[in-house]
C-alpha cells in the first residue's frame, strides 16, 4: 500500500475494484463501510460480484471477469476527453502522459460497456466525473486484479488512474493492495519472491551478488532469477525439479489445475512439508515437520500497510512443535552451514543490515512506535505514505496498456464464466478456519453462485447437487442461486477440497510475474439427474 490504513477517514471518496473487502479484509471493509454510512463519503465499486459494498456505492459496476483494464481505461478516457485530470501533477510529477493518451483514445464509454457486459456507458462517465471532484479519492484492490494473465498490467492501470487524477504522494489517496493473508508483505519484503533479494533487490545486478555474498560469507550466489510454485511443478514433472521444501502452504487446494498440482507432487524424488495441520499438501509428503502457530511464535510480521508489528509467544509449543526458523536453521547446519541464530531477534538483526528499508526498525522501537518501512535509520519516524514530493523513480511512469482478454474464453462446449474467491467466515484453504467447529458450522460446505436466469435455464433450484466441468476437471456441488452473480457467470468459494475450485481453474501464467489466472475461466454447468 502506498498509503495507510489510519487514513482511511482522510479519503473523501474510495474507488474499490477486484476487492470484496467487507469479507476478505473485514477490519479495512468497515472502516470503508463507516466513513461512507455515517459521514457520506463518495464509493465507487467495480466488481463481477454484487459485493455487499456495492449497495452503498454512488455506482457500481458488474463487469464481466477480466475487464479492470478495460474499466479503468474507460474512466481515465472521460478524465482526459473531458479535461478533468489533474494537469498539474500530471505535468510536474508523471512521464508518458502522451502515449497513454493515445492508446485510451478508442476507450469510449460505450467500446468499454461493451466489453465488461454493462447495459451502457453513461454510469462510466458520471463516475469518472466524481472522481475527479472528490478529493482525495483512495483506490484498493485484491486479488481480483492481480490474478489474471494481465494481473501485473492491472496493477498499472491503477496507478494511471491515481496519478492521473492527483491522488499518489497524498494523505487518504494512494494506490493500496489488499494482500491476501497475514505477513504476505513481509514475505515479500524479506525476498520471497524469486527474482530479489531483501528490499525487492534484484538478484540479476552483479552489485546486489556482491553485497549479499559478503553479508552471508558466501560465494556464486546465482545472477538468474529462480522458479515461481507453479513453473516449479512444470519443472517437477519436465524432471528438473527433484525436491520441494512446502512451508505453511498448502498448493494441493490454493493452485490452479488442481490434478497438474498432484500429478506434479506425485513425481516429486523427495517432498517436505512443514505446517501446522496435516493439509491436503502434507498428506503426500515424505516428511512433516511440525511447525509452531502464531500464539506459539515470536518475531515479527509486515502487514498490508507496511507496518512491522510484533509477536509474542502466548502459549508454549507441545511436543516436538519448532519454531520455522529453528527447523530450517537445523537443516541448514546439518548441511554444511554455520548460522548461529539463537532467537528470532537475531535473524531481524541481520534483516536490519541487509534491507535498507528495515534498517531503522527496531524490536524496541515497534513495541511503542507504529513503524512503516522505509525507515532507514534509528532516528526516522518511518513513512505514512509513500511519494510524497517525489516518485521513488523520479517521475512517475504512466504506461500505455490495452486491455486483453483472459486466457481462456467461453464457446459452446464451456458456455460459463468462472471466477473464484473467499467467504468472511473461511480462510484461504480452510486449513485453520474449517479446524473451528464454530466457523465450519456456519458454512460447512462449498457451493457454487448462479443468478437466478442461469438456474431457470438449466432447470436448477437452489440447493441442488449440480456437476461443474472445465477442460482440466469435475466437481459435484450444490447450487446457490442469487443476484450476486450476473448471467452466465458463476463463482465458487475455493476453501473447500471435498468440492475444489481448483480442479477447474486455468495454470495460465501472467508473463511478467508468472501469477495464475484464479479469476476466470470457462466452464459447464450440468444438472444431475439420478
Amino acid at each position: 500500500m502506498t498509503n495507510s490504513i489510519r487514513e482511511v477517514p482522510l479519503s473523501a471518496g474510495y474507488f474499490l475494484i477486484g476487492t470484496n473487502t467487507t469479507d476478505n479484509h473485514p477490519v479495512l471493509g468497515s472502516m470503508i463501510k463507516r466513513e461512507v454510512v455515517n459521514n457520506g463519503k463518495k464509493l465507487i465499486v467495480a466488481d463481477p460480484r454484487r459485493i455487499e459494498l456495492a449497495k452503498y456505492a454512488d455506482y457500481f459496476f458488474q463487469i464481466k471477469p477480466g475487464t479492470n483494464i478495460a474499466i479503468m481505461n474507460g474512466f481515465m478516457h472521460v478524465l482526459i476527453k473531458e479535461g478533468l485530470y489533474d494537469k498539474a501533477y500530471v505535468e510536474a510529477r508523471c512521464e508518458g502522459f502522451a502515449e497513454l493518451a493515445k492508446v485510451l483514445e478508442k476507450y469510449t464509454p460505450e467500446y468499454v460497456a461493451e466489453i465488461c457486459g454493462l447495459t451502457n456507458g453513461e454510469d462510466i462517465v458520471k463516475a469518472a466525473r466524481l472522481m475527479a471532484e472528490t478529493k482525495p479519492f483512495a483506490l484498493y484492490y485484491a486479488m481480483g486484479i492481480t490474478q489474471f494473465v494481465s494481473g501485473v498490467n492491472g496493477v498499472k492501470s491503477t496507478a494511471n488512474l491515481q496519478m492521473l487524477l492527483g491522488n499518489v504522494g497524498v494523505a487518504g489517496g494512494g494506490v493500496n493492495p489488499l494482500r491476501g493473508q497475514n505477513n504476505v508483505q513481509g514475505a515479500c519484503d524479506m525476498g520471497g519472491l524469486p527474482n530479489v533479494y531483501p528490499a525487492y533487490q534484484p538478484v540479476t545486478l552483479e552489485d546486489n551478488r556482491i553485497k549479499f555474498e559478503k553479508a552471508w560469507g558466501v560465494t556464486g550466489l546465482p545472477m538468474t532469477p529462480g522458479l515461481t510454485l507453479v513453473e516449479m511443478f512444470n519443472a517437477s514433472l519436465a524432471g528438473d525439479v527433484k525436491a520441494l521444501y512446502v512451508m505453511g502452504e498448502n498448493p494441493v487446494l490454493s493452485d490452479p489445475n488442481q490434478h497438474h498440482v498432484i500429478e506434479a507432487i506425485e513425481a516429486l524424488e523427495f517432498f517436505v512439508v512443514q505446517d501446522i495441520f496435516l493439509t491436503e499438501t502434507a498428506q503426500y509428503a515424505d516428511v512433516v515437520l511440525p511447525a509452531c502457530a502464531f500464539l506459539e511464535k515470536e518475531g515479527t510480521v509486515s502487514n498490508t500497510e507496511r507496518r512491522v508489528q510484533p509477536m509474542h509467544r502466548v502459549l508454549s509449543p507441545k511436543g516436538e512443535i519448532r519454531d520455522d526458523w529453528w527447523i530450517t536453521t537445523q537443516i541448514a547446519n546439518r548441511m554444511g552451514a554455520n548460522w548461529s541464530y539463537r532467537k528470532a531477534e537475531d535473524i531481524f538483526a541481520e534483516i536490519r543490515k541487509v534491507t535498507p528499508s528495515y534498517a531503522g526498525i527496531t524490536y524496541a522501537r515497534i513495541e511503542k512506535e507504529l513503524i512503516q518501512w522505509p525507515c532507514p535509520t534509528e532516528e526516522h519516524p518511518g513513512t505514512q505514505f509513500l511519494h510524497k514530493d517525489r516518485f521513488s523513480r523520479g517521475l512517475g511512469l504512466m504506461t500505455a496498456i490495452d486491455y486483453t482478454p483472459p486466457a481462456e474464453e467461453v464457446d459452446r462446449e464451456y458456455p460459463l464464466i468462472l471466477t473464484t474467491g473467499r467467504l468472511l467466515e473461511h480462510f484461504h484453504t480452510g486449513t485453520m478456519t474449517r479446524n473451528s467447529k464454530v466457523l465450519d458450522e456456519i458454512i460447512p460446505e462449498g457451493f457454487v453462485e448462479l443468478n437466478p436466469y442461469d438456474a431457470e435455464n438449466y432447470n436448477i433450484a437452489d440447493g441442488e447437487v449440480v456437476s461443474i466441468s472445465s477442460r482440466r476437471g469435475s466437481i459435484r456441488i450444490k447450487a446457490k442461486v442469487t443476484e450476486k452473480t450476473k448471467p452466465n457467470v458463476i463463482f465458487i468459494p475455493f476453501h473447500f477440497f471435498e468440492a475444489a475450485a481448483n480442479k477447474l481453474t486455468i495454470d495460465a501464467l501472467d508473463p511478467t510475474c508468472k501469477i495464475p489466472e484464479y479469476k476466470v475461466c470457462s466452464c459447464r454447468l450440468e444438472k444431475i439427474y439420478s
